[in-house]
């Protein structure tokens, strides 16, 4: 993905990119055995860019950003005139990806959620995809990382042959941890959000006309209120109101500097 795919979303940098295109750099940075952070970002990810500098220049330092929400496909679509066709969703892109990855071989690490989570969700994507090598499973701890642990995750996925680190910590935990991981791995990170639960088969996915009236918010918030209330009644119009002001022009989002320097802790 090159710096002219890349729009400017309250500050964030967002890649005007489709679901092919985005599966295709993660299969080449995995054959090429090199590093590639990927995320897909919805309203909560954009606002957590925002309300947070050094975040948002982590963010700008991956190399692909996706549009998940539709609210931030129809901000690049209003603010940069991207005609982008379809948002690109994480748990989407994500057996898009894992599709590619079992016809070519090439195998896949599972870092993050709960044990119990993951046991559900390898035999399904197995059942999804017959050929699929999963070198190695990894719950998360729930807890910043120790000394010197980075290393020794780093070891266990080279260890494991893994092509591909599928992330599963919720946002930001996700996003940093692909971040601060990235120098330590050859091959691609992609932050996929709630991807494990949904194709775990412990999340419903809303009807396809709330998803495609950006209305996949409310949906999450009916099934998961007290947890998601603050992010959506707060962060929902927020967003609204600093994207009319970068529009208008009241407001100059600029971007910061993308980031080089890797956290002292982060999530693990």
């Amino acid at each position: 993905m090159t710096a002219a795919s890349k729009r400017n979303v309250l500050g964030v940098l967002v890649d005007a990119t489709d679901y092919a295109t985005a599966t295709e750099q993660v299969v080449a940075a995995a054959r090429e055995r090199r590093p590639l952070a990927l995320t897909a970002l919805a309203v909560h990810g954009v606002m957590t860019g925002v309300l947070d500098p050094a975040h948002n220049a982590r963010l700008n330092s991956f190399d692909v950003v996706t549009p998940d929400g539709q609210p931030v496909r129809w901000a690049m679509n209003l603010l940069h005139h991207a005609g982008l066709a379809d948002r690109v969703y994480g748990p989407t892109l994500t057996l898009h990806v894992l599709r590619r990855f079992a016809e070519e071989g090439l195998p896949v690490y599972l870092y993050g959620s709960t044990e119990e989570t993951l046991a559900r969700l390898v035999p399904a994507l197995e059942r999804m995809f017959p050929a699929l090598k999963i070198a190695g499973v990894e719950p998360s701890k729930f807890r910043e990382v120790q000394p010197g642990e980075d290393v020794d995750i780093a070891e266990r996925i080279r260890a494991s042959g893994a092509r591909l680190v599928l992330v599963g910590l919720g946002c930001p935990r996700q996003e940093v941890f692909a971040y601060a991981m990235r120098p330590l791995l050859d091959m691609p990170l992609m932050a996929v959000g709630a991807a494990f639960d949904y194709h775990a088969g412990l999340l419903r996915n809303p009807p396809p006309w709330m998803q495609r009236a950006g209305l996949e918010w409310l949906w999450r918030l009916g099934l998961e209120p007290k947890r998601l209330w603050r992010r959506y009644v707060i962060l929902n119009p927020a967003y609204l109101s600093r994207l009319a002001a970068q529009k208008t022009g009241a407001w100059r989002a600029t971007p910061p500097a993308p980031s080089h320097e890797r956290p002292g802790t982060f999530a693990v």
